[in-house]
């Protein structure tokens, strides 16, 4: 086999919507385990919300000491808000919980307050996120119907390109490219606020880690298939 998954592998999966990140971590770690025989140590560099698809990057063996090299790496994603209204996650896990005024909202008001959001800025993480707190994420603390406070992040938001705005269903889609910790989510509720109403994801795709690209992401589902390619 070309791969040597005890010395180290890195690649990258799709992964799907609805799982989390740790979730798709085990799939493919069974998958590999089952096919190669012994229990294959792997991690991943950074987690995606449930809900968002896309770059996932995996580490085996001794390549999961480059973990944090990767999680430094620049990030791309493609993003769907819905403006006028918010969710307590600001994604659609939850239902809309406040509803806003847009009537005044224009692409080019939307063009302008996200100008405020590009280079180094102070983001507070959704409190429906893994941020750890005491050893516990926060998502799960709010679950458990938890208070939770979160500190203020520096974060660095490299660029926001508006790809499309729908103003009659107030849909905007939106492409970033930013630095590590950067919340997608904690960007759509600030932005929402910036314009004097509210908002939240409804879609969310991680386009590009580093060199990772989506094009070179294996398809979750075909794991197996991928080793037995390797194998020839």
């Amino acid at each position: 086999m070309d791969k040597d998954f005890k010395a180290g592998e890195v690649f990258a999966i799709d992964k799907p919507y609805r799982i989390t990140s740790f979730g798709a971590l085990a799939h493919v770690r069974y998958v590999l385990s089952h096919e190669l025989g012994y229990k294959v140590k792997i991690g991943h560099a950074g987690t995606l919300d449930p809900l968002a698809t896309g770059v996932l990057i995996l580490c085996t063996g001794k390549a999961t000491k480059r973990i944090e090299e990767f999680q430094g790496h620049t990030k791309e994603y493609t993003a769907t808000l819905q403006l006028g209204a918010t969710t307590v996650s600001y994604d659609m896990e939850h239902e809309e919980n406040e509803h806003f005024p847009t009537e005044h909202i224009t692409r080019e008001l939307i063009i302008s307050k996200l100008q405020q959001f590009i280079g180094d800025i102070e983001q507070v993480p959704p409190t429906y996120s893994a941020v750890k707190i005491n050893g516990d994420r926060a998502c799960d603390l709010r679950r458990a119907g938890e208070e939770v406070t979160l500190r203020i992040k520096n974060v660095h938001i490299d660029e926001i390109e508006v790809t499309d705005f729908d103003a009659e269903k107030m849909l905007l889609s939106i492409h970033v490219v930013c630095g590590k910790g950067t919340y997608i989510r904690a960007l759509a509720r600030d932005l929402g606020r910036a314009l004097g109403s509210g908002a939240y994801l409804t879609a969310l795709r991680r386009t590009r880690v580093g060199d990772f690209t989506i094009d070179k992401c294996l398809d979750y589902e075909q794991i197996k298939e991928w080793l037995v390619q390797t194998d020839k």
